[in-house]
């Protein structure tokens, strides 16, 4: 059972039995018409359709093998230096607040293509930029730091 597609339908399917099952928790009607549960319900039983399709045309035509599909080399190195960005970025946003995380998440992806400074001060004039966009004129609040930034 090595066919990327039975896996993928099947992954499809599975987060789409979830979406189904919770919208089964909202109201489906209310006396105006459709209520909260009506639209995630039909979303989520359509995945779950359009998936079991896919699982089947993937049983009939010739299998996609995982490993042509997983990246190598460099690829896979960037791969890796952006999920490990997140996880840093995630860990440290509620202590350092978004403005030191955000220049953390920039540097460790940017420091694989730029030199450590100019990696430093991109990330940092894009993190600052960012913040100030969000915070001030959008009104949009992000973590802060005892610092307020």
């Amino acid at each position: 059972m090595n066919n990327a597609g039975v896996w993928a339908g099947l992954l499809l399917l599975g987060f789409g039995g979830i979406l189904f099952w919770q919208s089964l928790t909202l109201e489906y009607s209310t006396a105006l018409g459709p209520g909260p549960g009506f639209l995630p319900l039909w979303l989520s039983g359509s995945l779950m359709l359009v998936s079991l399709l896919y699982i089947g045309e993937s049983l009939k035509k010739e299998a996609i093998r995982l490993h042509a599909l997983l990246p190598r080399g460099r690829a896979l190195g960037n791969i890796g230096c952006a999920i490990g960005a997140l996880i840093v970025f995630m860990l440290i946003v509620s202590f350092t607040g978004f403005v030191i995380a955000a220049t953390a998440l920039l540097f460790i992806v940017l420091a694989r293509e730029f030199r450590w400074h100019w990696a430093l001060c991109i990330s940092g004039g894009i993190s600052v930029a960012v913040f100030v966009i969000f915070q001030t004129l959008l009104d949009v609040p992000l973590p802060v730091n005892d610092f307020g930034w």
